[in-house]
């Protein structure tokens, strides 16, 4: 999917750990060949021919994915939006040459865009398209939910202690031997964020962030994120910064998207919408640092706290 994965687990000896580093790999690779939109042969770029004005059954792992990503579009009236591959795709040829994608190419690709465009049969397991000429990208979700899907091989293979991590998108189970939690840091050293904790242990959970600071475009004196707003087509250029946790990585990864593109305050309503979801959203502006915290974000804080003391 266009990324690097690093694993880490605990093992009672080497061999256990070695053929546990191996399953947990290959189901990352099975996932890769069926949702990477960089492989021309993968599933998911497939389906984008096959399935046009005529529903094709899918495997389980995409219709997973998509029926997630499907979900999260009607959620936030799509500002989530996984077709919107023939735009994201004209914004990564921009981060190549450094020129931003000309205007009439993406009100081209935009209309081989949109949620309501993809239709999928939850009886049948099947995905239909509207139109030719379209494109998926779940990269958005589909890390994290690779993150999980590989931490759950470990698991049945009886690894009790493993985080995964397919870039920013992190899965993990039990705390490593000895400690209360996985330690993730959550925003870095920021001084704006003197107030919240930087490191948080967590156990049996994902975090994804989505942020600017990696992948992004500047032109102009402005940075175009590669985060893309389905609603103009241009990669989201306020400064905006969310992290998010939640059991899975399928939710974790799209919700931090979302948030991303719908802002503070009606990303704090999604979030808090969903049970057992907590959300950090740092916007920085001309005007200063805006922090947002979720009700469940702040409860694992104080709990943290609480520990420290």
């Amino acid at each position: 999917m266009g990324t690097l994965v690093k694993i880490t687990v605990y093992a009672s000896d080497g061999q256990t750990a070695d053929e546990s580093f191996r399953v947990a790999f290959d189901r990352i690779g099975d996932l890769d060949r069926i949702l990477s939109d960089y492989k021309p042969d993968s599933e998911l770029n497939r389906i984008a021919t096959t399935a046009v004005d005529r529903p094709v059954r899918v495997s389980d792992e995409l219709f997973t994915v998509l029926a997630a990503s499907q979900e999260l579009a009607a959620a936030t009236n799509g500002a989530f939006d996984v077709t919107q591959g023939p735009v994201i795709r004209l914004w990564r040829e921009a981060r190549r040459t450094s020129r931003l994608p000309d205007e009439t190419a993406l009100r081209e690709a935009a209309s081989r865009s949109g949620y309501r465009k993809l239709h999928l049969d939850s009886v049948n397991r099947t995905v239909k398209f509207d139109q030719p000429g379209m494109a998926l990208d779940v990269g958005a979700i589909g890390k994290g939910y690779a993150a999980s899907e590989a931490l759950e091989v470990l698991g049945r293979r009886g690894i009790r202690s493993a985080l995964v991590a397919v870039s920013g998108d992190l899965a993990f189970s039990e705390a490593p031997p000895g400690e209360r939690g996985w330690r993730i840091d959550i925003h870095g050293e920021d001084r704006a964020l003197s107030d919240v904790p930087r490191v948080l242990e967590l156990t049996n959970a994902a975090v994804s962030t989505s942020g600017n600071s990696e992948q992004h475009l500047d032109v102009g004196g402005r940075r175009y994120s590669h985060v893309i707003d389905p609603s103009s087509g241009i990669g989201l250029v306020d400064d905006i910064t969310v992290t998010v946790i939640a059991p899975s990585g399928l939710d974790a990864d799209g919700l931090d998207t979302a948030v991303s593109v719908v802002g503070p305050e009606r990303g704090l309503a999604l979030i808090e919408s969903r049970a057992h979801v907590a959300a950090l959203i740092v916007q920085r502006t001309a005007a200063g640092t805006k922090i947002v915290m979720s009700s469940r974000f702040k409860e694992l804080t104080a709990k943290q706290s609480s520990v420290v003391q």
